[in-house]
C-alpha cells in the first residue's frame, strides 16, 4: 500500500502550523526572513513562499508589507446579526473617514438616485491590536448625511423604525486588491460581502452599507419571526 507524500510547500506549513499549535512561535512574533526560512528547509524562495500562503489563507500568520511575516494572535470572530447593522465589536478600534462623491455606476442604481447625486461615503475600518479587522463603506444621500448619527457605526436616526425596510444580498467571493491590502489578507482568502440597503415607506433609499468581512473570522446570522395574522371572530 503506497502512501502519498506531502509536497515540500505543505510539509513546511505543518512544520511551521505545529511550531504555532505548540506555542513555539507566540502570537505577534515576527517569522525569520524568507531567504533565511528558504535556506533552513533548503527549498527556494518560491516555495517557501507557497507554503506561507497557506498559513495565510488560514488566518495563522500575516505579512505586513516591508516588515515580514508575523504570527497572527487568534482572530475575534465577526457575528452580522442582519438588518444593517454593522458588526463593530466595542472592544475594537474603528476609524471612519467620511468623502463626499457623486453617484456613478453601482453606486446609482445602488442608493436609487439620479446619476451624479450627491452622496456622503463613510469608510470604516476595525482594529485589533494593529490588525486591521474588518471594513464597510457606507453611503447616504447628501441631503440626509447632516443627520448621521457619527457612532459605531453611522447610522440615520430612525432607520431602524419599524416602517424601516431593508434588502440585504450576502455573497462570498475573493477580495479586491484594495480589500486584500487593507484588512492584510491573502488574496486567496474569501470574504463575506454584505450589501445592505435600508429604505423608509415611500421607498426612499436612506442609506447602503458595503460590509467586507474576512472569511476565516466570520458568521452571519439571521432570524426568520414567523408572520402570524390576528383574525377576529364574528358573533
Amino acid at each position: 500500500m503506497t502512501h502519498a507524500v506531502p509536497s515540500l510547500r505543505h510539509a513546511i506549513a505543518d512544520d511551521l502550523r505545529t511550531q504555532i499549535a505548540t506555542g513555539h512561535l507566540k502570537a505577534g512574533e515576527r517569522l525569520p526572513s524568507e531567504p533565511q526560512l528558504a535556506a533552513q528547509y533548503k527549498v527556494s524562495t518560491a516555495t517557501l513562499r507557497l507554503a506561507l500562503a497557506l498559513l495565510q489563507a488560514e488566518g495563522l500568520i500575516e505579512k505586513v508589507h516591508g516588515k515580514g511575516n508575523f504570527v497572527r494572535p487568534p482572530l475575534r470572530r465577526i457575528t452580522y446579526a442582519g438588518c444593517g447593522r454593522t458588526p463593530f465589536d466595542p472592544a475594537l478600534q474603528v476609524n471612519i473617514r467620511a468623502t463626499n462623491l457623486r453617484a456613478r455606476g453601482h453606486l446609482r442604481a445602488l442608493l436609487r438616485v439620479p446619476s451624479n447625486s450627491p452622496l456622503t461615503e463613510f469608510l470604516c475600518v476595525t482594529h485589533e491590536g494593529k490588525s486591521p479587522h474588518s471594513l464597510a463603506r457606507i453611503y447616504v444621500p447628501r441631503d440626509l448625511a447632516p443627520a448621521v448619527q457619527l457612532g459605531l457605526p453611522p447610522r440615520l436616526p430612525g432607520v431602524e423604525a419599524i416602517s424601516t425596510k431593508f434588502r440585504e444580498t450576502v455573497t462570498a467571493r475573493l477580495p479586491t486588491p484594495e480589500e486584500a491590502t487593507t484588512l492584510r489578507i491573502s488574496s486567496t482568502l474569501a470574504v463575506l460581502l454584505i450589501t445592505s440597503v435600508a429604505a423608509d415607506a415611500t421607498g426612499r433609499v436612506l442609506q447602503a452599507a458595503i460590509l467586507v468581512l474576512p472569511g476565516d473570522r466570520a458568521d452571519a446570522v439571521f432570524t426568520t419571526h414567523p408572520m402570524t395574522e390576528e383574525r377576529e371572530s364574528e358573533g
